[in-house]
């Protein structure tokens, strides 16, 4: 894999991935344009993935402090607990019980899978359903709950919506911000919540296929990095265009792209 390879795979992954249009649906589709493309396992996927995490953690780094410093008993800090300490730890658990079930779908149908993102079809054909979950999330009106409002069996439909996003062209932070808007969840606050769910969903991912990383040869070392960098940039960008967005209901022009997208590569694979 050459550089310039690795450069766009990084910037598509780091716009795809906080964009609502599934990064992993556009990584199936472009890898399988790029004669040169070559990674053991998903070795790069991880790598960009990680980029992602990256910037999704600097974005929201004072709120992942707060939550942290909820979680620690007032004593062992040198500092105050925050005021707020209850509600951190509150939100701590909706995080924790959200992850649940893409942890057990992640274990069980691992395998199978994988075998989905060999198919820039299938990828495609889920696209169409990422568009159609994003065009009626738009139509949704009185969303005007915050997170701190939320119940458990909110976090554990939004998780069931992370789970169902392991599906190639299934995108991640759409699926879990439009379970969020269907459930009257503001919309800022849902993709707030989505993206910081991201990250122990997306840390447990990287370590399940981190034993690939020791199958990269020396020559690609390089291009890795440039794809993790490149994926980070991108992605940070992305989340402070993406709030932007979302706070004036047009995800519709996300589902737009993603019926596009999608509907063209099944007829160019189709030929």
């Amino acid at each position: 894999m050459n550089l310039s390879t690795a450069i766009i795979l990084g910037i598509v992954q780091g716009l795809t991935e906080l964009f609502p249009v599934s990064s992993s649906a556009h990584l199936v589709i472009l890898q399988s344009f790029f004669a040169d493309f070559r990674q053991p396992g998903v070795a790069f996927d991880v790598i960009l993935h990680l980029g992602t995490l990256f910037a999704i953690v600097f974005y929201f780094r004072a709120e992942i402090i707060n939550i942290a410093r909820g979680l620690i008993p007032a004593r062992i800090l040198s500092v105050p607990s925050p005021v707020d300490a209850g509600v951190s730890r509150r939100f701590a658990l909706l995080i924790v019980i959200g992850t649940i079930p893409v942890v057990f779908a992640g274990l069980l149908f691992r395998k199978t899978i994988h075998q989905t993102f060999e198919s820039a079809q299938v990828a495609a054909f889920f696209l169409l359903i990422t568009g159609l979950l994003l065009f009626l999330s738009d139509r949704v009106r009185n969303v005007r709950r915050e997170t701190k409002e939320m119940t458990l069996t909110d976090s554990i439909l939004i998780g069931l919506a992370q789970a169902f996003a392991l599906l190639p062209g299934i995108s991640r932070s759409g699926a879990t911000i439009t379970a969020a808007i269907f459930l009257k969840i503001d919309r800022a606050e849902a993709a707030r919540f989505s993206f910081l769910l991201s990250v122990p969903a997306v840390c447990g991912a990287v370590i399940l296929e981190s034993g690939y990383l020791r199958y990269i040869s020396s020559a690609d070392i390089l291009p890795y990095i440039a794809g993790f960098i490149s994926a980070a940039l991108a992605g940070f960008l992305s989340l402070k265009l993406f709030f932007l967005v979302i706070r004036k209901a047009r995800l519709k022009y996300f589902a737009y792209y993603c019926w596009i997208l999608g509907t063209l590569t099944l007829m160019l694979a189709g030929q």
